[in-house]
């Protein structure tokens, strides 16, 4: 009679021990996944541009409107890592234009943020901006144009930096891409390190004039 007992309580556990080994080798390989997917999500180098004190500042533009453009340029970096396979040309791209959006406004939270990710090897989020990426492309363009006719050598530079990026957001904005080619025939590559603090790569012009 002891011994029924004892198989029928063995028989009523073993369900029971069944779905905890299912439940721990499913939280397990959750577990792997997940581990796995961080791994390797920025393929390539990132080097976080080394910015200690902003370019362009009151006598460019006013605060309000530099937070506006770094904010959506950081927003820009966010998503096109994001979308990307995070090689290391997204990477030199991303670290050029953070470097300009902090250049702008030296503790926009989004730009931070971005940054210190990427440098952690942290996919950044995809995040919702203010415009998509022809809107943005225009915007910056039409911008570009507006400082150009300011006439003051940090007010050619930034429209020089705004239409390198506008050309590259959106390459079928063809006045973007026009500008963009015409100041590279006329001054020669435009120089990044000058934001990045970095060592230009080999075959990078000096022009930022």
């Amino acid at each position: 009679m002891i011994c029924h007992l004892r198989k029928d309580r063995q028989c009523r556990l073993c369900p029971i021990q069944t779905v905890k080994q299912a439940s721990w080798i499913l939280l397990l390989s959750l577990t792997v996944v997940c581990a796995q997917s961080e791994k390797g999500v920025t393929r390539g180098s990132y080097k976080p541009p080394a910015v200690v004190k902003s370019l362009f500042g009151d006598e460019v533009m006013l605060a309000p409107e530099r937070k506006n453009y770094a904010t959506n340029l950081a927003t820009y970096v966010a998503n096109l890592v994001s979308s990307s396979d995070g090689s290391k040309e997204v990477l030199a791209s991303a670290s050029r234009i953070l470097a300009l959006s902090l250049h702008l406004d030296r503790r926009n939270k989004q730009a931070m943020v971005v940054n210190f990710q990427l440098a952690q090897g942290v996919m950044p989020q995809v995040k919702s901006g203010d415009y998509n990426a022809r809107t943005f492309s225009r915007l910056l363009m039409t911008r570009a144009k507006l400082l150009l006719k300011g006439g003051k050598e940090n007010e050619m530079l930034l429209a020089r930096y705004f239409i390198d990026v506008a050309a590259h957001i959106d390459p079928r904005n063809e006045d973007a891409v026009f500008e963009c080619e015409s100041q590279r025939l006329d001054f020669g590559e435009l120089n990044w390190t000058m934001l990045t603090g970095a060592d230009p790569p080999s075959g990078e012009g000096e022009g930022a004039r």
